[in-house]
C-alpha cells in the first residue's frame, strides 16, 4: 500500500499537492498558507552587513549556524519546498479590575506559547499530508527556534511584505500574526510574491520610543523594546531606560499605529486568549518574585523567555517611569 501511495504522490502534479497542503492549513485554523522553493534568501548580504555592524546587540545565537539563515537547504538538503502559514493573534487588551501599576506585555505573549501552539499544528499538518499523499517524505518542523530567517521565506511564499518596521505585513491580517515553517521534501507549486503596500508611510518608524529604526526596513535591534526586555541579558543604559515607558515583556508600539492593523480580524485561535494578568502584570507583584512565583506566572508562556531577574529589572525601570521615583 506504501508503494501504491508513493506512485500516487509522485503522479499528483505539483498544483494538486499545493492545493492538498493549503487545505489542509485552513482546516488547522490557519490565516494565511503559501509556499516557497527551497533555496537561498534574497538579502544575504544585508544579513551580514547587519550583524558586522552589531545591531544584534548581545543576541550572539544569530551569528551561529549563519549556512542554514542564508539557505534553507544547509538545513534540510533533500528540501524542495518551503511552506509558509500565519496564525492571528490579535485580540482586544483585557482590563484590569484595580487601579494598582502596571506595566505591559506585547500582545503576542499573552496566551499559551505560540511555540507549542504552533508545533502542534503543523505536526498535525505533516501527518495528515502524509496520509493523503500515501508518501513519507522528509519534513522539518520550524517555529522561531530553527536557524532560518522565516520572514523572508513568507515573502517568497506570497504570505506577505516586509513592512518598515521589519515585521511580515498583510494587506488585510495586518501584522499580528505568527509565521510557522515547513521544509519539506515535496515539489509543491509555489506561490508569487506580494507587493510592498507600504507606500510613503513612516508611521511606525516615526512612533519607535527608542528609535530603533536607523531607517526604513531596517532595525537596531540593540536599542528595540522588544530586544531590551526579553534577549538582553545585562543593564539597559540609562539614555534608553526612560524611553521604554511601561513595557516589561516586548513591545506593540510600531503594530499599534500601523494602518493595517486598524481593521485587522481579530483572533480564531482560543489558545492564545490572554488575561489582565497576563497582558498587565502588577508590577509590585513581580518585585516581589520568588522563583516559585515567577514559574508560575510564565508556565506554558512565551514570557520564560525572559528571566525572574530580567523581569525584575523590567518592572524597576517601568516602575520608574511611571510614577518617577525609583523602586
Amino acid at each position: 500500500m506504501r508503494e501504491a501511495g508513493c506512485r500516487l504522490a509522485r503522479v499528483m502534479a505539483p498544483s494538486d499537492r499545493s492545493k492538498l497542503v493549503k487545505r489542509i492549513a485552513e482546516g488547522l485554523g490557519f490565516e494565511r498558507c503559501g509556499i516557497a522553493p527551497a533555496g537561498p534568501i534574497s538579502h544575504d548580504d544585508y544579513f551580514g552587513e547587519w550583524l558586522a555592524q552589531g545591531r544584534a546587540g548581545t543576541m550572539g545565537y544569530l551569528h551561529r549556524h549563519r549556512d542554514s539563515r542564508l539557505d534553507i537547504r544547509h538545513m534540510l538538503p533533500v528540501a524542495r519546498s518551503v511552506i509558509v502559514v500565519a496564525l492571528n493573534y490579535k485580540q482586544p487588551e483585557p482590563s484590569p479590575t484595580d487601579e494598582r501599576h502596571r506595566g505591559r506585555v506585547a500582545m503576542y505573549a499573552w496566551g499559551e506559547d505560540y511555540h507549542v501552539v504552533i508545533r502542534d499544528k503543523l505536526e498535525l499538518m505533516v501527518s495528515q499530508l502524509r496520509a493523503e499523499l500515501g508518501d513519507p517524505f522528509e519534513a522539518r518542523v520550524c517555529v522561531d527556534t530553527s536557524a532560518i530567517i522565516e520572514r523572508e521565506y513568507a515573502v517568497k511564499a506570497g504570505v506577505g511584505w516586509i513592512g518598515k518596521n521589519t515585521l511580515v505585513m498583510h494587506q488585510s491580517l495586518g501584522s499580528y500574526f505568527f509565521l510557522g515553517v515547513v521544509v519539506a521534501d515535496l515539489e509543491l507549486l509555489p506561490d508569487v510574491p506580494e507587493p510592498d503596500h507600504c507606500g510613503s508611510c513612516t508611521r511606525c518608524l516615526d512612533a519607535c520610543p527608542t528609535g530603533a529604526f536607523p531607517t526604513a526596513y531596517q532595525m537596531d535591534a540593540s536599542r528595540c523594546i522588544s530586544y531590551l526586555t526579553i534577549e538582553h541579558r545585562g543593564d539597559i543604559e540609562p539614555a534608553l531606560a526612560p524611553q521604554i515607558g511601561d513595557w516589561v515583556f516586548g513591545c506593540d508600539v510600531c503594530q499599534a499605529v500601523c494602518p493595517h492593523n486598524r481593521d485587522a480580524p481579530t483572533m480564531k485561535e482560543p489558545r492564545f486568549l490572554g488575561s489582565a494578568e497576563s497582558a498587565r502584570p502588577a508590577l509590585h507583584d513581580v518585585l516581589g518574585w520568588d522563583e516559585a512565583l515567577y514559574a508560575a506566572y510564565v508556565e506554558g508562556r512565551a514570557t520564560d523567555r525572559a528571566k525572574r531577574l530580567m523581569w525584575k529589572r523590567n518592572a524597576t525601570i517601568a516602575l520608574h517611569n511611571i510614577t518617577n521615583v525609583s523602586a
